[in-house]
């Protein structure tokens, strides 16, 4: 098995609001893998005395525990706890009823020696490469399907967030584990896995340097920091262009990869 962590703020003024571990039980025969991409909430209150990296540190280490020690529990039930958890550790000085309540994407796998079960929630991206080569991207394109006119407007973004026909997020609320894509397939399917955030995955979605396919060889080739450092020359490259749609000039990135 070979696995790789890598995480690299966007602003190094600014905290990393990205989180990423494994977990590799005694037995040798499963493991775990958490990635969250912290929801950066603009200027102002948002209802918590708690920075983002305070909420994606706690709701990180509740997943990787559950997710590592529950094995009875499924996935959703595991970010349904976790977030029940995390929601209890500020509950009594934050007003968690706020919509821009600290928050975050949330990828999660984890696999034993017949299977691997899968969730995705938010704009984070789950890869599955097969051993012939083939990449599946498991994605949550909820947040992609919001009019761009919508994104450009805090309060109507606001309306969308955590709501029905809108999209989701871990936040205080349990529920929101329900809505989360999930699914297991046959370990014998999938030779390696990659969990990238949005500031990751722009190589790919954003910039068009390649496809999903392109993007699992460059992580076998160059290792989780090769595929950040290629996006960070992407984002200086275009310094000078516009910025597009939902894009910050140098976003958080958080890659996972992990050849089973």
């Amino acid at each position: 098995m070979r696995f790789e962590l890598t995480t690299s703020a966007g602003d190094p003024e600014r905290p990393n609001e990205d989180w990423a571990s494994v977990a590799l039980p005694a037995a040798g025969q499963g493991g775990a893998l958490v990635l969250l991409d912290g929801v950066t909430p603009p200027a102002g209150d948002y209802g918590c005395v708690h920075p983002v990296p305070w909420f994606a540190a706690r709701l990180g280490g509740a997943l990787l525990e559950l997710s590592a020690s529950r094995r009875d529990l499924t996935l959703a039930e595991v970010l349904a706890e976790a977030i029940r958890r995390t929601a209890e550790a500020h509950r009594d000085t934050c007003d968690l009823s706020h919509v821009r309540t600290p928050q975050a994407t949330v990828v999660l796998a984890r696999w034993d020696a017949d299977e691997i079960e899968h969730l995705v929630l938010s704009d984070s991206v789950l890869l599955l490469e097969s051993p012939d080569g083939g990449v599946r991207a498991v994605l949550d394109d909820r947040l992609d399907r919001v009019p761009p006119e919508v994104l450009a407007s805090l309060a109507a973004t606001d309306a969308l967030r955590n709501a029905e026909g809108g999209f989701f997020t871990a936040a205080a609320d349990p529920a929101v584990a329900g809505l989360a894509v999930t699914g297991v397939t046959a370990r014998s399917e999938v030779r390696a896995l990659a969990a990238l955030s949005d500031g990751a995955s722009r190589w790919v979605d954003m910039f068009g340097e390649g496809d999903w396919g392109d993007c699992v060889g460059v992580l076998r080739k160059e290792g989780a920091q090769g595929l950040i450092d290629r996006v960070r020359a992407l984002e200086r490259a275009e310094a000078d262009t516009p910025l597009v749609r939902r894009w910050k000039r140098h976003d958080d990135a958080a890659v996972v990869y992990a050849e089973l």
